[in-house]
């Protein structure tokens, strides 16, 4: 389960050892360590990492099978997860030490900057291979945070982005080795402590409103 650490100013959100999917409870904690983050007092910011093979592997497809009279507001948690990190009032930072698929890819887009492993790993939107069309929202997010060229190309091609592909693409700000993702990461929030509050927050919630609204909409065809 995904554990919250701190150094100095900067809260270390670690997702897990495994392919850190969306389970619910997941979900939750995820939600809770958010919760400790904003409502901390002083300069801070976050830096979201995993250990392992995995950064995520997206949604919980097993429990969802398990649990279709659920769909509706699983999703709506998803989407709600996707929109509290891309509002939330500190500058963010996804540490992608390993694969990065689907809502995972999702969810640190939903962060202010990413940093990817060089050698190793993918970036990979797969939905059009495993027949999953993005909800609206997952498409407003995406395409708010890609050029229109990548975000074409990732979502109708399922491409899978190496750390270099996907500096190249636009995806990510940094490539580095193996070693260094997560101290990279934690230089690049640092910098960043000072914002925290309101005002970042405002800033980031009108930049991304329509976004959000797409996120935030529980009417919205979800399938």
């Amino acid at each position: 389960m995904p554990t919250l650490d701190r150094q100095d100013d900067v809260f270390v959100l670690d997702l897990g050892g495994t392919e850190n999917r969306f389970h619910p409870d997941w979900i939750a904690s995820v939600g809770a360590a958010l919760d400790e983050v904003e409502q901390a007092a002083g300069p801070r910011a976050l830096v979201t990492t995993a250990t392992g093979k995995f950064f995520s592997n997206g949604l919980d497809l097993d429990w969802l099978m398990a649990n279709g009279e659920q769909y509706l507001g699983y999703v709506v948690s998803v989407h709600g997860l996707f929109a509290r990190v891309l509002s939330l009032p500190v500058i963010t930072v996804a540490a992608l030490q390993g694969h990065t698929f689907a809502a995972g890819a999702m969810l640190s887009l939903a962060h202010d900057f990413r940093v990817m492993r060089a050698d190793r790993g993918f970036w990979c939107l797969p939905e059009a291979e495993i027949d999953i069309p993005f909800t609206p929202g997952m498409s407003a997010l995406i395409q708010a945070r890609l050029s229109p060229r990548t975000a074409h190309e990732a979502m109708t091609t399922a491409r899978r982005y190496g750390g270099h592909d996907a500096l190249d693409a636009g995806i990510v700000d940094h490539a580095v080795d193996e070693d260094a993702v997560r101290t990279a990461a934690i230089e690049i929030a640092r910098t960043h402590v000072g914002k925290a509050g309101p005002t970042v927050g405002t800033i980031k919630s009108r930049m991304y409103a329509r976004t959000l609204e797409a996120l935030r909409d529980e009417d919205a065809p979800l399938g």
